[in-house]
Protein backbone atom coordinates (compact mmCIF):
# COMPACT_ATOMS: atom_id res chain seq x y z
CA UNK A 1 0.00 0.00 0.00
CA UNK A 2 1.79 3.11 -1.27
CA UNK A 3 0.79 6.45 0.30
CA UNK A 4 3.22 8.52 -1.78
CA UNK A 5 1.66 11.60 -3.38
CA UNK A 6 2.71 11.96 -7.05
CA UNK A 7 5.11 14.82 -7.72
CA UNK A 8 2.64 16.72 -9.93
CA UNK A 9 0.10 16.70 -7.11
CA UNK A 10 2.70 17.79 -4.57
CA UNK A 11 3.44 20.76 -6.84
CA UNK A 12 -0.24 21.62 -7.24
CA UNK A 13 -0.90 21.39 -3.48
CA UNK A 14 2.13 23.60 -2.82
CA UNK A 15 0.87 26.15 -5.35
CA UNK A 16 -2.59 26.22 -3.77
CA UNK A 17 -1.06 26.51 -0.28
CA UNK A 18 1.04 29.53 -1.27
CA UNK A 19 -1.85 31.19 -3.05
CA UNK A 20 -4.22 30.73 -0.10
CA UNK A 21 -1.68 31.86 2.48
CA UNK A 22 -0.18 34.80 0.65
CA UNK A 23 -3.09 36.18 -1.36
CA UNK A 24 -6.41 34.94 0.01
CA UNK A 25 -6.05 34.82 3.79
CA UNK A 26 -5.06 38.54 4.00
CA UNK A 27 -8.58 39.39 2.75
CA UNK A 28 -10.44 37.46 5.44
CA UNK A 29 -10.84 40.24 8.00
CA UNK A 30 -12.05 42.70 5.36
CA UNK A 31 -14.60 40.21 4.03
CA UNK A 32 -15.81 39.40 7.54
CA UNK A 33 -16.27 43.08 8.39
CA UNK A 34 -17.88 44.12 5.12
CA UNK A 35 -20.00 41.01 4.64
CA UNK A 36 -18.88 40.73 1.03
CA UNK A 37 -15.78 40.17 -1.07
CA UNK A 38 -14.38 43.46 -2.49
CA UNK A 39 -15.00 43.34 -6.23
CA UNK A 40 -11.77 45.06 -7.24
CA UNK A 41 -9.61 42.63 -5.31
CA UNK A 42 -11.79 39.69 -6.32
CA UNK A 43 -11.36 40.26 -10.05
CA UNK A 44 -7.57 40.23 -9.68
CA UNK A 45 -7.50 37.12 -7.49
CA UNK A 46 -10.00 35.25 -9.63
CA UNK A 47 -8.02 36.00 -12.80
CA UNK A 48 -4.83 34.83 -11.13
CA UNK A 49 -6.49 31.64 -9.88
CA UNK A 50 -7.70 30.89 -13.41
CA UNK A 51 -4.27 31.57 -14.89
CA UNK A 52 -2.75 29.07 -12.44
CA UNK A 53 -5.39 26.46 -13.26
CA UNK A 54 -6.96 26.79 -9.80
CA UNK A 55 -10.55 27.51 -10.88
CA UNK A 56 -13.24 24.81 -11.14
CA UNK A 57 -10.66 22.13 -10.43
CA UNK A 58 -13.40 19.56 -9.75
CA UNK A 59 -14.71 19.69 -13.31
CA UNK A 60 -13.36 17.67 -16.28
CA UNK A 61 -10.70 19.18 -18.54
CA UNK A 62 -12.92 18.79 -21.61
CA UNK A 63 -15.30 21.45 -20.26
CA UNK A 64 -12.53 23.75 -19.04
CA UNK A 65 -12.01 22.46 -15.51
CA UNK A 66 -9.00 21.08 -13.70
CA UNK A 67 -9.82 17.43 -14.27
CA UNK A 68 -8.85 16.34 -10.76
CA UNK A 69 -9.91 12.99 -9.35
CA UNK A 70 -11.83 12.85 -6.07
CA UNK A 71 -8.63 12.00 -4.18
CA UNK A 72 -6.71 14.83 -5.83
CA UNK A 73 -9.55 17.23 -5.20
CA UNK A 74 -9.55 16.36 -1.51
CA UNK A 75 -5.81 17.11 -1.29
CA UNK A 76 -6.46 20.51 -2.85
CA UNK A 77 -9.59 21.20 -0.80
CA UNK A 78 -7.62 20.62 2.40
CA UNK A 79 -5.54 23.66 1.44
CA UNK A 80 -8.59 25.67 0.38
CA UNK A 81 -10.16 24.87 3.74
CA UNK A 82 -7.56 27.07 5.39
CA UNK A 83 -9.47 30.17 4.36
CA UNK A 84 -13.12 31.29 4.54
CA UNK A 85 -15.89 29.65 2.55
CA UNK A 86 -16.84 32.98 0.98
CA UNK A 87 -13.38 33.42 -0.51
CA UNK A 88 -13.23 29.81 -1.69
CA UNK A 89 -16.48 30.32 -3.58
CA UNK A 90 -15.52 33.58 -5.20
CA UNK A 91 -11.85 32.97 -5.97
CA UNK A 92 -11.78 29.26 -6.85
CA UNK A 93 -15.37 28.73 -8.03
CA UNK A 94 -18.39 26.88 -6.67
CA UNK A 95 -19.23 24.70 -9.67
CA UNK A 96 -21.75 21.96 -8.95
CA UNK A 97 -20.85 18.64 -10.65
CA UNK A 98 -24.47 17.88 -11.51
CA UNK A 99 -24.10 20.57 -14.22
CA UNK A 100 -22.33 17.89 -16.25
CA UNK A 101 -25.86 16.64 -16.96
CA UNK A 102 -26.43 19.71 -19.16
CA UNK A 103 -27.43 18.75 -22.67
CA UNK A 104 -27.41 20.53 -26.03
CA UNK A 105 -27.78 24.30 -25.74
CA UNK A 106 -27.66 24.03 -21.93
CA UNK A 107 -23.92 23.41 -22.12
CA UNK A 108 -23.22 26.73 -23.81
CA UNK A 109 -25.75 28.64 -21.73
CA UNK A 110 -24.97 27.25 -18.27
CA UNK A 111 -22.19 24.68 -17.96
CA UNK A 112 -19.31 26.26 -19.88
CA UNK A 113 -19.80 29.87 -18.62
CA UNK A 114 -19.97 28.60 -15.03
CA UNK A 115 -16.79 26.58 -15.36
CA UNK A 116 -15.13 29.63 -16.93
CA UNK A 117 -16.17 31.80 -13.98
CA UNK A 118 -18.49 33.96 -16.06
CA UNK A 119 -21.70 32.87 -14.33
CA UNK A 120 -22.62 32.04 -10.74
CA UNK A 121 -24.92 29.11 -10.00
CA UNK A 122 -26.95 28.49 -6.84
CA UNK A 123 -28.39 25.17 -5.69
CA UNK A 124 -31.93 25.31 -4.28
CA UNK A 125 -32.90 22.17 -2.39
CA UNK A 126 -33.60 23.14 1.23
CA UNK A 127 -37.09 24.32 2.21
CA UNK A 128 -38.75 25.38 5.48
CA UNK A 129 -40.19 21.87 5.76
CA UNK A 130 -37.40 19.88 4.11
CA UNK A 131 -33.82 19.91 5.38
CA UNK A 132 -31.94 16.63 5.82
CA UNK A 133 -34.99 14.83 4.38
CA UNK A 134 -34.65 16.32 0.91
CA UNK A 135 -37.22 13.93 -0.52
CA UNK A 136 -39.94 15.65 1.51
CA UNK A 137 -39.77 18.89 -0.51
CA UNK A 138 -43.06 20.65 -1.25
CA UNK A 139 -42.00 22.77 -4.26
CA UNK A 140 -43.82 21.46 -7.32
CA UNK A 141 -43.43 21.63 -11.07
CA UNK A 142 -46.25 20.80 -13.45
CA UNK A 143 -46.12 20.66 -17.23
CA UNK A 144 -48.52 22.96 -19.07
CA UNK A 145 -48.05 22.74 -22.82
CA UNK A 146 -44.42 23.59 -23.56
CA UNK A 147 -43.74 25.11 -20.16
CA UNK A 148 -43.10 23.93 -16.62
CA UNK A 149 -44.79 25.89 -13.86
CA UNK A 150 -42.93 26.03 -10.54
CA UNK A 151 -44.53 26.86 -7.19
CA UNK A 152 -42.89 26.77 -3.79
CA UNK A 153 -40.30 28.27 -1.45
CA UNK A 154 -36.64 27.53 -0.86
CA UNK A 155 -34.50 28.95 1.93
CA UNK A 156 -30.90 29.17 3.20
CA UNK A 157 -29.79 29.12 -0.43
CA UNK A 158 -26.11 30.01 -0.68
CA UNK A 159 -25.50 32.69 -3.34
CA UNK A 160 -29.24 32.82 -3.95
CA UNK A 161 -29.06 36.61 -3.85
CA UNK A 162 -26.53 37.00 -6.68
CA UNK A 163 -26.71 33.81 -8.76
CA UNK A 164 -27.22 34.21 -12.51
CA UNK A 165 -29.30 31.04 -12.45
CA UNK A 166 -30.39 28.44 -9.92
CA UNK A 167 -30.69 24.66 -10.01
CA UNK A 168 -34.09 24.03 -8.43
CA UNK A 169 -35.27 20.70 -7.07
CA UNK A 170 -39.01 20.20 -7.47
CA UNK A 171 -41.67 17.50 -7.26
CA UNK A 172 -43.00 16.33 -10.61
CA UNK A 173 -44.77 13.27 -9.21
CA UNK A 174 -46.07 13.41 -5.63
CA UNK A 175 -46.51 9.64 -5.41
CA UNK A 176 -43.06 8.60 -6.63
CA UNK A 177 -41.05 11.38 -4.94
CA UNK A 178 -37.43 10.16 -4.55
CA UNK A 179 -38.20 7.09 -6.67
CA UNK A 180 -38.63 8.97 -9.93
CA UNK A 181 -40.81 11.89 -8.89
CA UNK A 182 -38.21 14.63 -8.31
CA UNK A 183 -36.70 16.70 -11.10
CA UNK A 184 -33.98 19.39 -11.33
CA UNK A 185 -34.61 22.58 -13.28
CA UNK A 186 -32.37 25.40 -14.52
CA UNK A 187 -34.05 28.71 -13.70
CA UNK A 188 -32.63 32.06 -14.84
CA UNK A 189 -32.47 34.92 -12.36
CA UNK A 190 -34.83 37.20 -14.31
CA UNK A 191 -37.56 34.59 -14.91
CA UNK A 192 -41.05 36.01 -14.13
CA UNK A 193 -42.50 34.42 -11.00
CA UNK A 194 -39.05 33.81 -9.50
CA UNK A 195 -37.93 36.19 -6.75
CA UNK A 196 -35.65 36.53 -3.77
CA UNK A 197 -37.95 37.37 -0.88
CA UNK A 198 -35.23 38.09 1.68
CA UNK A 199 -31.60 37.62 2.63
CA UNK A 200 -31.19 35.48 5.73
CA UNK A 201 -28.46 36.63 8.14
CA UNK A 202 -26.32 33.84 9.51
CA UNK A 203 -24.21 33.19 12.60
CA UNK A 204 -21.16 32.54 10.43
CA UNK A 205 -20.04 32.08 6.83
CA UNK A 206 -20.16 35.82 6.22
CA UNK A 207 -19.04 37.24 2.91
CA UNK A 208 -21.70 35.62 0.75
CA UNK A 209 -25.47 35.64 0.89
CA UNK A 210 -28.04 33.09 2.02
CA UNK A 211 -31.45 33.75 0.57
CA UNK A 212 -35.07 32.75 0.66
CA UNK A 213 -36.40 32.17 -2.85
CA UNK A 214 -40.01 32.12 -3.98
CA UNK A 215 -41.56 30.52 -7.06
CA UNK A 216 -45.07 31.69 -7.79
CA UNK A 217 -46.43 30.48 -11.10
CA UNK A 218 -42.85 30.60 -12.37
CA UNK A 219 -42.89 29.49 -15.99
CA UNK A 220 -39.80 27.99 -17.57
CA UNK A 221 -39.26 26.25 -20.93
CA UNK A 222 -39.87 22.56 -21.30
CA UNK A 223 -36.18 22.03 -22.02
CA UNK A 224 -35.09 23.65 -18.73
CA UNK A 225 -34.87 20.20 -17.14
CA UNK A 226 -31.38 19.29 -15.93
CA UNK A 227 -30.85 15.63 -16.72
CA UNK A 228 -34.06 13.64 -17.00
CA UNK A 229 -37.58 14.21 -15.75
CA UNK A 230 -37.86 12.27 -12.50
CA UNK A 231 -34.10 11.77 -12.30
CA UNK A 232 -33.31 14.73 -10.06
CA UNK A 233 -32.95 12.91 -6.75
CA UNK A 234 -30.74 10.25 -8.30
CA UNK A 235 -28.59 12.94 -9.94
CA UNK A 236 -28.12 14.76 -6.64
CA UNK A 237 -27.28 11.56 -4.76
CA UNK A 238 -24.79 10.57 -7.45
CA UNK A 239 -22.65 13.64 -6.77
CA UNK A 240 -23.22 14.31 -3.07
CA UNK A 241 -20.59 11.83 -1.82
CA UNK A 242 -17.74 13.65 -3.52
CA UNK A 243 -19.08 17.02 -2.39
CA UNK A 244 -19.33 15.90 1.25
CA UNK A 245 -15.81 14.50 1.19
CA UNK A 246 -14.21 17.57 -0.35
CA UNK A 247 -16.32 20.44 0.98
CA UNK A 248 -16.70 19.08 4.50
CA UNK A 249 -14.16 16.34 5.13
CA UNK A 250 -11.14 17.89 3.44
CA UNK A 251 -11.98 21.52 4.23
CA UNK A 252 -12.56 20.74 7.91
CA UNK A 253 -9.19 18.98 7.96
CA UNK A 254 -7.51 22.00 6.41
CA UNK A 255 -9.07 24.52 8.76
CA UNK A 256 -8.31 22.37 11.79
CA UNK A 257 -4.68 22.15 10.63
CA UNK A 258 -4.52 25.93 10.43
CA UNK A 259 -5.98 26.22 13.93
CA UNK A 260 -3.49 23.69 15.30
CA UNK A 261 -0.62 25.73 13.87
CA UNK A 262 -1.95 28.80 15.69
CA UNK A 263 -2.15 26.73 18.87
CA UNK A 264 1.39 25.43 18.41
CA UNK A 265 2.78 28.94 18.02
CA UNK A 266 0.88 30.19 21.07
CA UNK A 267 2.00 27.22 23.16
CA UNK A 268 5.67 27.89 22.42
CA UNK A 269 5.64 31.71 22.53
CA UNK A 270 3.14 32.55 25.30
CA UNK A 271 4.64 32.41 28.79
CA UNK A 272 2.83 32.19 32.11
CA UNK A 273 4.30 31.48 35.54
CA UNK A 274 7.78 31.75 34.06
CA UNK A 275 7.49 29.15 31.30
CA UNK A 276 5.87 28.58 27.91
CA UNK A 277 2.30 27.41 28.36
CA UNK A 278 3.12 24.41 26.17
CA UNK A 279 5.05 22.99 29.12
CA UNK A 280 1.80 22.50 31.01
CA UNK A 281 0.35 19.01 30.60
CA UNK A 282 -3.22 20.20 30.07
CA UNK A 283 -2.10 22.36 27.14
CA UNK A 284 -0.09 19.44 25.78
CA UNK A 285 -3.25 17.32 25.89
CA UNK A 286 -5.08 19.93 23.78
CA UNK A 287 -2.29 19.81 21.19
CA UNK A 288 -1.99 16.03 21.22
CA UNK A 289 -5.72 15.36 20.93
CA UNK A 290 -6.06 17.88 18.12
CA UNK A 291 -3.13 16.47 16.15
CA UNK A 292 -4.39 12.89 16.51
CA UNK A 293 -7.93 13.80 15.44
CA UNK A 294 -6.72 15.79 12.42
CA UNK A 295 -4.55 12.88 11.32
CA UNK A 296 -7.42 10.43 11.73
CA UNK A 297 -9.76 12.66 9.73
CA UNK A 298 -7.25 13.09 6.91
CA UNK A 299 -6.81 9.33 6.59
CA UNK A 300 -10.59 8.81 6.57
CA UNK A 301 -11.05 11.42 3.85
CA UNK A 302 -8.29 10.14 1.57
CA UNK A 303 -9.22 6.48 1.94
CA UNK A 304 -12.88 7.17 1.15
CA UNK A 305 -11.94 9.41 -1.79
CA UNK A 306 -9.73 6.63 -3.18
CA UNK A 307 -12.65 4.20 -2.97
CA UNK A 308 -14.88 6.59 -4.89
CA UNK A 309 -12.24 6.90 -7.60
CA UNK A 310 -12.16 3.08 -7.82
CA UNK A 311 -15.87 3.11 -8.65
CA UNK A 312 -16.92 1.71 -5.29
CA UNK A 313 -19.87 2.85 -3.20
CA UNK A 314 -18.47 3.83 0.23
CA UNK A 315 -21.64 5.56 1.42
CA UNK A 316 -21.18 4.43 5.04
CA UNK A 317 -17.65 5.82 5.03
CA UNK A 318 -18.85 9.12 3.57
CA UNK A 319 -21.29 9.46 6.46
CA UNK A 320 -18.53 8.61 8.93
CA UNK A 321 -16.34 11.32 7.41
CA UNK A 322 -19.20 13.83 7.52
CA UNK A 323 -19.79 13.22 11.23
CA UNK A 324 -16.20 12.90 12.35
CA UNK A 325 -14.70 15.77 10.34
CA UNK A 326 -17.37 18.31 11.24
CA UNK A 327 -17.30 17.46 14.94
CA UNK A 328 -13.50 17.27 14.98
CA UNK A 329 -13.20 20.83 13.67
CA UNK A 330 -15.60 22.05 16.35
CA UNK A 331 -13.52 20.41 19.07
CA UNK A 332 -10.22 21.75 17.75
CA UNK A 333 -11.59 25.29 17.39
CA UNK A 334 -13.02 25.14 20.90
CA UNK A 335 -9.69 23.99 22.35
CA UNK A 336 -7.89 26.77 20.52
CA UNK A 337 -10.12 29.46 22.00
CA UNK A 338 -9.56 27.97 25.44
CA UNK A 339 -5.81 27.89 24.90
CA UNK A 340 -5.70 31.51 23.72
CA UNK A 341 -8.03 32.69 26.49
CA UNK A 342 -9.40 36.22 26.03
CA UNK A 343 -7.40 36.69 22.83
CA UNK A 344 -9.15 33.70 21.27
CA UNK A 345 -12.55 35.16 22.08
CA UNK A 346 -11.56 38.51 20.57
CA UNK A 347 -12.10 39.47 16.94
CA UNK A 348 -8.42 40.41 16.75
CA UNK A 349 -7.73 36.78 15.86
CA UNK A 350 -9.54 34.58 13.31
CA UNK A 351 -10.43 31.95 15.91
CA UNK A 352 -13.84 33.32 16.88
CA UNK A 353 -14.81 33.47 13.19
CA UNK A 354 -13.55 29.93 12.62
CA UNK A 355 -15.47 28.79 15.69
CA UNK A 356 -18.72 30.23 14.29
CA UNK A 357 -18.08 28.97 10.78
CA UNK A 358 -17.32 25.48 12.04
CA UNK A 359 -20.67 25.06 13.75
CA UNK A 360 -22.74 24.76 10.58
CA UNK A 361 -20.68 21.86 9.22
CA UNK A 362 -22.57 19.61 11.64
CA UNK A 363 -25.85 20.72 10.08
CA UNK A 364 -25.68 21.14 6.31
CA UNK A 365 -25.43 18.20 3.89
CA UNK A 366 -27.22 16.09 6.48
CA UNK A 367 -27.02 16.60 10.22
CA UNK A 368 -24.73 14.52 12.43
CA UNK A 369 -27.83 12.78 13.77
CA UNK A 370 -29.01 11.77 10.29
CA UNK A 371 -25.59 10.45 9.30
CA UNK A 372 -25.23 8.50 12.54
CA UNK A 373 -28.57 6.87 11.73
CA UNK A 374 -27.31 5.96 8.24
CA UNK A 375 -24.07 4.54 9.66
CA UNK A 376 -25.99 2.45 12.21
CA UNK A 377 -28.32 1.11 9.53
CA UNK A 378 -25.31 0.09 7.47
CA UNK A 379 -23.72 -1.68 10.42
CA UNK A 380 -26.94 -3.55 11.17
CA UNK A 381 -27.36 -4.54 7.53
CA UNK A 382 -23.87 -5.76 6.64
CA UNK A 383 -21.58 -5.14 9.61
CA UNK A 384 -18.58 -2.84 9.65
CA UNK A 385 -17.54 -2.88 5.99
CA UNK A 386 -14.08 -1.28 5.81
Amino acid sequence: MDFTTPEHMQDLVATVRRFVTQEVQPLEAEVEAAGSVPLDRLSVLKAKARSLGLYAMNMPEEVGGGGLSTLEMCLVEEELGKTSDALIRRVFGQVYPMLLACQGAQRERYLLPTVAGEKICAMAITEPGAGSDAASIATTARLEGDEWVLDGTKHYISDGDIADYTIVMALTDREKRARGGITLFLVDRDTPGFSMTRKQPMMGHRGYGHAELAFQGCRIPRDAVLGEVGGGFRLIMGTVAGIRLAHIGARCTGMASRVLELMRHQATERKQFGQPIGEFQMVQQMLADSAAEIFATRMMVLNTAWELDQGRDPRDKVSMVKVYASEMLGRVADRAIQLFGGAGYSKDLPLERIYRDARVTRIYDGTSEIHRMLIARGVMKHGLSL
